[in-house]
């Protein structure tokens, strides 16, 4: 690759690229993300290279490898251009046919299509699919246009423009104007202003000063980050560069998870395609600006999210959490200033620069401003990455959005911000999704974590396992978080276990106050999960412990499994699929379950036939009579 030296070589470059690009030419994009490729997505690349091949097509056809767009659950997800056809869940031997129908003869392979569960009407284009139609894609929009390794489909859409600009036409103290104009808040979970700590930083006296990329995202059921790293990772390099200028730093650092191979992989290859091409290293496009970044694979500690930790596990040495009297911003990686701001935070950045603050403050509310991407999992009919404008009700991100509940469930509620964060009620399912709103709720946004929940979750339990989570990530080093949440595991162990007793709840509430004086987030926001089911589901935290129930029929301890005699058909299904061998039955007898062998696992409950509904579960009643032999024939 040819350096290039000066921002007319670049815009030079860049018009070589795009006009070699036909945009009449049939190109076939695949997204090549983590899930995708969980689901086969290799092979469907490897086979249409082999269709077209076949056809003699491979100089008449593109193919490549994308970023993930963001429907995961409906993987590999296929888009034809320049139709913009969108085809799903295919799979390799769909590939003859899309070669065949689509490429060849324009025909559309309906079968692969989005059909709409309720109408049964099918949608030709990603646009027309309500997971897409109702977000808002600022970010996540090119993830499926861009070949995630080429960096010339990056340049071809403008990319390492916004840096040239701030290069040549603005002073870093412009940059930083143009971030405090967005009012662009961290991203990362803190929501705190990103101009702020970039002014700190640059207003401190030691010359040596650090940018870094926080991607140690440790959430459970999160991969927001990660699939922007996979996905479009010079946009995050260019936005590091760009903060690197307005604070004054010539090194950089990007944290990210050992667990991700695939964005560890296409990160260290920008940033090598971009040092080859002069964006990074010494003199970037002749402006006489050096900077130089590095990739730090961090050991899978959730703490090491923290940013003190962070900075702490980049020297060497053990991930912990330190006082922050003195901020990071000030005194940071070896005691020097340090603006750590996490991935979608620096995508944002770049695109601030390119199309404004006025742009980005269109999007949002006055006090959160832009789009926010979140990972929606749990139970919900559409999975995936969702990026909306701040400001959308919770309503309508699972309504519209994620489809609703699946199996006609209920709602019952939505946990947002990571296992910090904290559970909220259907009542409040029009709560407008920005920073302070979630905070006054009792939860948070944090780095985008939103997990839904049907009328099968028991809340205690739901708390149980997030502290549970915190428990083992806790660093150990400060004792109301060590020992805070440890103490909290176990009363609501025992609440889980039907040991219950009164007062349990409000010691909850006193361990939780405890933890505040923890040294970081983790201990500090570790009561969230708790005190949002205590004030929002304490009712079942009192059955749990007045009535030894568990209303949501979830808690083994609590429950037991029954076969109904009128409504068995000594069909055998329980009988033969029971792993412990605790039914007893046999042909024409009624089945019977043996409690003390029965280890709940709910498997003659999946078996038993819909039509039958003989197995029942059962909470805080005593186990029926079983069926004297003489009367278990079944007539």
């Amino acid at each position: 690759m040819t350096r290039l030296s000066s921002p007319e070589k670049l815009e030079c470059a860049r018009k070589d690229i795009v006009s070699r690009i036909d945009p009449t030419k049939p190109c076939i994009s695949v997204c090549a993300g983590a899930g995708c490729l969980a689901s086969g997505a290799a092979e469907v690349i490897a086979a249409f290279k082999t269709e077209l091949e076949f056809h003699g097509l491979t100089t008449e056809v593109n193919t490549k490898g994308t970023g993930c767009p963001g429907f995961c659950e409906r993987g590999p997800i296929v888009m034809i251009y320049p139709e913009g056809i969108c085809y799903l869940k295919v799979k390799p031997e769909d590939v003859p046919e899309i070669v065949s129908h689509t490429i060849k003869e324009k025909k559309v392979v309906d079968r692969l299509l989005y059909e709409d569960p309720a109408t049964g009407t099918r949608a030709l284009r990603e646009s027309d699919i309500p997971f897409y139609k109702n977000q808002q894609r600022n970010i996540l929009s090119e993830n499926l246009r861009l070949d995630s390794k080429s960096m010339d489909d990056y340049l071809a859409i403008g990319g390492y423009s916004a840096l040239s600009k701030v290069l040549f036409q603005m002073t870093p103290e412009d940059v930083m104007g143009e971030i405090k104009k967005s009012n662009l808040r961290g991203r990362g979970g803190g929501g705190f202003p990103a101009w702020r700590k970039w002014e700190e930083s640059r207003n401190a006296p030691d010359p040596i000063k650090y940018v870094i990329v926080n991607a140690d995202e440790g959430d459970p059921g999160a991969f927001m980050d990660r699939a922007l790293i996979e996905g479009n990772p010079h946009s995050i390099l260019e936005g590091l560069i760009i903060g690197a200028y307005a604070v004054g730093a010539h090194e950089g650092f990007i944290y990210v998870r050992q667990e991700y191979p695939l964005a560890v992989e296409n990160i260290n290859l920008a940033i090598r395609q971009a040092s080859e091409r002069g964006f990074v290293g010494k003199d970037i496009l002749g402006s006489g600006f050096d900077f130089t970044v590095k990739v730090h694979m961090g050991a899978g500690a959730f703490v090491c999210g923290e940013s003190s930790a962070l900075m702490t596990a980049l020297e060497g040495r053990a991930g912990e959490p330190r006082p922050k009297y003195i901020h990071t911003a000030v005194k940071g990686v070896w005691d020097h200033p340090s603006v750590l701001n996490n991935v979608e935070t620096w995508a944002n950045v770049t695109q601030i620069i390119t199309k404004g603050a006025d742009w980005f403050t269109s999007y949002g509310t006055a006090g959160s401003t832009g789009t926010k991407i979140f990972s929606l999992v749990g139970k919900i009919t559409n999975t995936g990455l969702v990026e909306v404008p701040m400001g959308v009700t919770l309503r309508d991100i699972i309504t519209k959005v994620g489809g609703g509940i699946p199996g006609g469930k209920k709602f019952k509620a939505v946990q947002t911000g990571g296992p910090s964060g904290g559970c909220i009620p259907e009542a409040m399912l029009d709560l407008p999704v920005d920073f302070d709103e979630l905070t006054k709720a009792g939860s948070m946004m944090g780095s985008g974590g939103m997990i839904v929940m049907d009328e099968d979750t028991c809340m205690v339990d739901i708390a149980r396992y997030f502290i549970d989570f915190l428990k083992d990530e806790s660093c150990g080093k400060c004792t109301p978080c060590r020992e805070g949440i440890r103490q909290m595991l176990a009363v609501l162990t025992r609440i889980t276990v039907g040991k219950g007793k009164e007062g349990d709840i409000e010691l909850l509430e006193e361990l939780a106050e405890s933890t505040g004086a923890a040294l970081c987030a983790l201990g500090k926001s570790a009561p969230n999960p708790v005190l949002s089911t205590i004030r929002y589901f304490r009712d079942e935290y009192e059955a749990h412990i007045r009535e030894k129930k568990c209303p949501a029929l979830s808690c083994k301890e609590m429950i037991a499994f029954h076969i109904d005699p009128e409504k068995c058909k000594a069909c055998g299904s329980c009988f033969r699929q029971c792993p412990a061998e605790a039914i007893q039955g046999g042909k024409k007898l009624i089945h019977i379950i043996d409690q003390e062998k029965c280890t709940k696992c709910g498997t003659c409950l999946d078996v038993c036939p819909s039509r039958f509904g003989a197995v029942r579960k059962i909470s805080g009643e005593p186990v029926p009579a079983p069926v004297p032999e003489d009367k278990r024939a079944i007539a």
